[in-house]
């Protein structure tokens, strides 16, 4: 990518957010667009590294076997009324956005199981037909009084969800327990550090679920912290009349003497039980020819949180000094930025066109109104991981790459780096 082409803002570093800076230096640029709270647009560099996260998804689901499907985003009331659910997200929880036309009353996802478990009674009339697992990812719509932390808390974001079918509840525990590894080869892969953690099951069904949490100071959430085990507990069960329940799931009393940390939810599994097959009487047909409902389980990932940790995990600072962020090198939309004078730019296109022809993604900075010193601060507002500056000291037969976070330096011969990328 051309750097000229993205069109950045020029943005003074004193004034970014301490909380969350990474995420307003995006905002300053322009690469985030905040419309009114809680509702944004999404730059190229968002965007490219939100497309980096979904395709590990992706491939990890589709190992595991589950299925990929797409449901609607715009749910008619019909479907929430069978499940039984339309007056507890419209009324009591007041989380959904609902539309009321000449065409019927509607409303905009915040989840999928009245879909899903419609789309899956559809083809899974038989015994013979489960398991069965399906998934999508797609916006989702929630209406949050406080929408706080950018895409911490927003009000529409990128969801993966994952609906599983089974037979019974030893099968459907069978699933949950595959959930959760496919889960955590997820976040591995992706770079982030999670914790299972016990929690509430809420509105969504069953008593207890497990989400996936990480370890930040910008967590709204307090968890009890087990680090032998790598197991937490979430503090707001412990003020449930029926917190035994939650404590037996996790394992131990003895809560005082672990570590007591703040974290952000990135994922949450449930099991359903036959709460939607059965009011919405959905069934298939078992082994003896009988009626019986669908066991079901529910698994999701705040695709916008993910980033968001890995932009705020990632802040660089400088003599206690906002400088910027860096994305992982695993994950990040452009691997490279290439900072050139006006002596060396043939060479600079050069090696871009060849970094490019070999699938690396790469920034270069032919932006003419700049400093070197200009530019080399851009690398930082952008989370480049890496960068090459072909200045005076610049050495014709091979490249100095420094690493943004670390500011280490490598010499890299002109022939070994495409190797080097890969």
């Amino acid at each position: 990518m051309k750097l000229s082409k993205l069109n950045i803002k020029k943005i003074n570093l004193k004034d970014i957010d301490d909380n969350y800076s990474g995420q307003d230096i995006l905002l300053k640029l322009g690469e985030l667009y905040q419309y009114e709270s809680g509702i944004y647009g999404y730059g190229n560099i968002w965007k490219k590294l939100e497309q980096n996260i979904e395709r590990i998804i992706i491939e990890e689901l589709d190992k595991a076997d589950c299925i990929q499907v797409e449901f609607p985003i715009l749910q008619p009331k019909r479907l929430w009324m069978d499940s039984n659910r339309w007056q507890t997200f419209t009324s009591e929880n007041d989380t959904m956005f609902t539309l009321d036309t000449n065409l019927g009353e509607y409303g905009l996802a915040p989840t999928a199981e009245e879909c899903v478990t419609v789309f899956g009674s559809n083809r899974l009339n038989s015994y013979k037909n489960l398991p069965a697992i399906y998934y999508q990812i797609n916006e989702k719509f929630r209406k949050e009084k406080r929408s706080r932390g950018y895409l911490f808390r927003p009000r529409t974001f990128r969801m993966l969800d994952v609906y599983s079918f089974d037979k019974d509840e030893i099968s459907m525990k069978k699933s949950f327990d595959k959930m959760h590894e496919v889960f955590l080869n997820i976040f591995k892969k992706i770079g982030i550090e999670v914790i299972s953690v016990i929690s509430d099951g809420g509105s969504m069904g069953g008593r207890i679920s497990e989400e996936f949490q990480a370890i930040t100071k910008l967590g709204e959430d307090t968890i009890i912290y087990d680090k032998e085990r790598k197991m937490g507990i979430n503090k707001e069960v412990l003020s449930f009349d029926d917190k035994k329940v939650f404590i037996d799931k996790f394992g131990t009393n003895n809560l005082d003497t672990l570590e007591e940390v703040s974290a952000v939810e990135l994922g949450n599994n449930f099991c359903l039980g036959t709460k939607y097959s059965e009011s919405m009487q959905k069934y298939f047909i078992n082994e003896n020819g009988e009626k019986k409902p669908y066991y079901m389980g529910c698994y999701g990932i705040g695709v916008g949180r993910i980033l968001a940790i890995l932009i705020e995990n990632n802040v660089i600072k400088q003599d206690n000094k906002i400088k910027g962020f860096a994305i992982p090198f695993n994950v990040a939309p452009y691997k490279l930025q290439i900072i050139y004078n006006e002596d060396n730019e043939e060479e600079a296109f050069t090696l871009y066109d060849y970094l490019q022809e070999n699938n690396i993604n790469t920034i270069i900075d032919d932006r003419d109104d700049l400093t070197i010193g200009n530019k080399i601060q851009d690398v930082y507002v952008l989370g480049t991981p890496k960068f090459i500056v072909l200045g005076k000291n610049y050495h014709k037969n091979e490249y100095e790459i420094e690493d943004t976070k670390t500011g280490e330096k490598t010499i890299i011969k002109k022939d070994e780096i495409i190797n080097y990328f890969k």
